[in-house]
């Protein structure tokens, strides 16, 4: 069993956002956008209390607006998932973590250098382009386990 229960339309989903979010920053960097994904899914807490389905994670609302870029702006729709996307989409879904995703539960690219909080939790780290945060302690164990 993978850490999250999924299906082949989650696999697809979870696929397209990597490629939408992260395609340039290589298959690494995909990984750890879709790591984000998983992470919001295991987490239930902070904004991320009931959440059932990689579905509810990609599509959720905060603030008035898609929690992802790709989807405020469509372009998670612009591609389909390939096979080499949904290959990294399935070692995400399964047990892929490395830092300094493994943990996190926000990434963004601040066309700057990283701050060192965002909303209020803690940097975690930077591949590449996006800086990656993770929740601070004591306030989202559930995404420790695991």
């Amino acid at each position: 069993m993978g850490r999250v229960a999924y299906t082949d339309s989650d696999v697809a989903l979870v696929a397209r956002m990597m490629r939408a979010e992260a395609e340039g920053e290589g298959q690494l960097g995909m990984l750890m956008v879709g790591n984000v994904i998983v992470n919001r899914l295991v987490a239930n807490c902070l904004d991320f209390k009931d959440l059932r389905s990689i579905y509810d994670v990609i599509f959720q609302i905060q603030g008035g607006n898609y929690s992802f870029e790709a989807v405020q702006k469509g372009n998670v729709f612009y591609n389909r998932a390939r096979g080499v996307e949904k290959k990294l989409a399935r070692r995400v879904l399964e047990h892929w973590r490395e830092h300094p995703s493994k943990y996190a539960l926000w990434y963004f690219n601040p066309y700057a250098p990283c701050p060192p909080t965002w909303y209020g939790q803690p940097f975690a780290g930077q591949y590449k382009l996006h800086c990656y945060y993770e929740p601070q302690a004591n306030t989202c164990d559930s995404v420790y386990i695991g």
